[in-house]
């Protein structure tokens, strides 16, 4: 399991890539990933290309960051989701709150 992060060349978009297993094992680097960036970031991409699972504490993660983010302005795409991830995000109801492509 492994998480990246990339910034864009404006420094305002901070794309966070999970590749493998989402889950509690995750949590502080996925908090990591996103609680050091510096003010100006202001929209966030998860990229879950390379995510093969996803469970209830990944979903939480994902609220963590959205409330970091600015709760209901907050700027969060979720992308690149395979069919399971994106089943589970939907029986969720996360597209209520994240744009998820």
């Amino acid at each position: 399991m492994a998480i990246e992060t990339h910034r864009s060349d404006d420094g305002r978009t901070l794309t966070i890539c999970v590749d493998g297993r989402f889950d509690f094992s995750t949590h502080q680097v996925f908090r990591d990933a996103y609680e050091h960036s510096d003010s100006s970031v202001s929209h966030y991409v998860v990229d879950l290309s390379g995510t093969t699972y996803l469970d209830s504490s990944a979903l939480g993660m994902l609220l963590l960051l959205r409330d970091h983010a600015g709760g209901d302005g907050a700027s969060i795409a979720i992308k690149n989701c395979n069919s399971d991830v994106r089943r589970i995000l939907s029986i969720s109801n996360f597209e209520q709150l994240f744009s998820i492509g």
